[in-house]
């Protein structure tokens, strides 16, 4: 069951497919993504049973020594965080438009996983890093006040590891603007 996440963000791609190796090698794991990102960067996520999540990532942050951005592990993530990542979510309207932005793809995942459990909104899209310049950001949508509570609660997550880069809520958003997310 796939109920954790995890992952490593580091500054050197070599040592990001090392590090990935090392994950996948340690514990019985899914990879999630594997990938160069913007500024050089490499990121690895991987999902399972929290203790394998937590070999991995020890093991992935062991292995990229001084080229470790950031790592993390979410014991029991939200289902709405896999499809946002995957970019599989659908959406029909936007009743109210909230976005975090990050400087961190591990930060963001953190605090996306934070809105969706503090506030009953939808998941749009996390996008991790490319073209954004290492950056990341998630799409969510709701109600005013499901949205509000949500972008809070998420970028206090981010804002507490000093990550956060911007939160915006935007009410009763113009229609054309569901194209541009997903």
């Amino acid at each position: 069951m796939l109920n954790a996440i995890g992952g490593v963000e580091l500054s050197s791609v070599a040592k990001g497919m090392e590090a990935a190796d090392a994950m996948l090698k340690t514990s019985k794991i899914k990879l999630i993504l594997s990938r160069s990102i913007c500024a050089g960067k490499y990121i690895a996520l991987v999902a399972g049973d929290v203790g394998d999540v937590n070999a991995a990532v020890e093991a992935g942050s062991a292995k990229a020594a001084h080229s470790l951005v950031d790592s993390f592990v979410i014991p029991n993530i939200h289902p709405e965080v896999f499809p946002a990542i995957e970019g599989t979510t659908v959406a029909d309207g936007l009743e109210a438009l909230g976005i975090i932005e990050a400087f961190s793809v591990a930060a963001l995942i953190e605090a996306a996983d934070a809105a969706v459990k503090a506030g009953n909104v939808k998941l749009l899209e996390i996008r991790l890093a490319m073209a954004l310049g290492g950056k990341a950001f998630v799409t969510m949508t709701g109600s005013i006040a499901a949205v509000e509570t949500a972008v809070a609660a998420g970028a206090a997550v981010a804002g507490k590891k000093g990550l956060l880069v911007e939160k915006v809520v935007i009410p009763r958003p113009r229609q054309e603007l569901l194209r541009e997310l997903i």
